[in-house]
């Protein structure tokens, strides 16, 4: 009775590792989302920083713009004022010629000294008039430099703009594309776990029902002993009947699969707890569980089974489903795992 409750114990479904699969494949997906998530953000700060350059070297300009206006401003309005003394200095020497011809007009005495100063008036009146003509035209040359950095001033404004109206717009585009990988992602995971159920359900059927073939989670699981004998790497002649199974399978599925899914076959080999002598072929069951692994994946290539779908992995003693340590849990831990994957 003992022997049968081991037996009812060892074909019972163990869904812990599988939910310990699960969950790292979950974690996968996590940190793939935050991988891209802090990709999107580093883009975005190296866009936004260059933006942000460009805002501040426009910034810069117009303000020094703004302060050459301000100048030239300054420069027209003493330009004016002088003008206007000008103008005053120019209008009292008219009234003191006009005077000084009504004083030659009325003494005939003197006259004499009338002209001189008259004379010399008319001289100072002709250097105003010139200094005058050369304020206004001093004016007008500082009205056109202010209107050509008004001009300056309202080119680099729209500049600003369209930098700002770019920057929204390449805003919109990196939310829109972290929305759309997510999508994407979501539904690569869902058709990857459709067809991973497909392919479990199908090896149920094409697979004989046996206590050490069996599905644990996520994984179809083969005991060491269907496929290799004690410390041996070749596989033997039941267990290449079943790896063609599995061959054939394969095969079959990958013609479902739509192409642009990137799915492998990972090939797990597992060992018990017990150490190698180290005098034989391997020197530990690292390399025992690889060399097993990798003779399953090179069957399933000499089957027809793509090489780049294939991935072999060797785990040695140190992911147990049994940890109990009895004979029946050795023999549960010594094991070659299947998992359809995403590579």
């Amino acid at each position: 009775m003992a022997l049968a409750r081991a037996r009812r114990r060892e074909r019972s479904v163990d869904y812990w590792p599988g939910f310990v699969d699960a969950l790292a494949t979950l974690l996968l997906a996590i940190m793939f989302l935050l991988s891209v998530f802090v990709l999107a953000q580093f883009l975005l700060s190296q866009e936004i920083t260059s933006r942000d350059a460009v805002l501040d070297r426009l910034n810069a300009q117009i303000n020094e713009l703004t302060q050459l206006l301000a100048l030239e401003q300054a420069n027209v309005q003493d330009a004016e004022d002088e003008l206007a003394t000008l103008r005053a200095s120019l209008a009292q020497a008219e009234a003191e010629q006009s005077r000084l011809q009504q004083l030659l007009a009325s003494g005939a005495g003197q006259s004499e000294v009338a002209a001189e100063r008259v004379g010399r008036l008319t001289g100072e009146l002709e250097e105003e008039r010139q200094i005058s003509q050369r304020a206004l035209s001093q004016v007008e040359l500082l009205n056109q430099q202010i209107a050509a950095l008004r001009q300056q001033i309202a080119a680099l404004e729209g500049a600003l703009e369209v930098s700002e109206q770019r920057d929204r717009q390449a805003n919109a585009k990196i939310a829109d594309l972290g929305r759309r990988l997510n999508i994407a992602l979501a539904q690569r995971v869902q058709e990857l776990n459709r067809y991973r159920s497909d392919f479990f359900g199908r090896l149920r059927e094409i697979l004989s029902d046996r206590e050490n073939i069996r599905i644990v989670g996520d994984r179809f699981v083969f005991q060491s002993e269907v496929l290799f004998a004690s410390g041996a790497t070749e596989i033997n002649p039941r267990g290449r009947e079943e790896m063609q199974k599995l061959a054939g399978a394969i095969l079959e599925l990958q013609q479902e699969i739509p192409p642009e899914i990137n799915w492998v076959l990972r090939v797990d080999g597992h060992t018990d707890d017990v150490p190698l002598s180290g005098t034989g072929r391997f020197r530990d069951n690292w390399e025992l569980s690889a060399a097993r692994a990798i003779a399953v994946v090179k069957f399933l290539i000499e089957n027809g089974v793509p090489a780049e779908r294939l991935v072999a992995a060797g785990f040695g003693e140190y992911q147990p489903l049994d940890m109990s340590g009895t004979l029946e849990a050795r023999a549960r831990n010594r094991r070659i795992e299947l998992k359809l994957t995403e590579r």
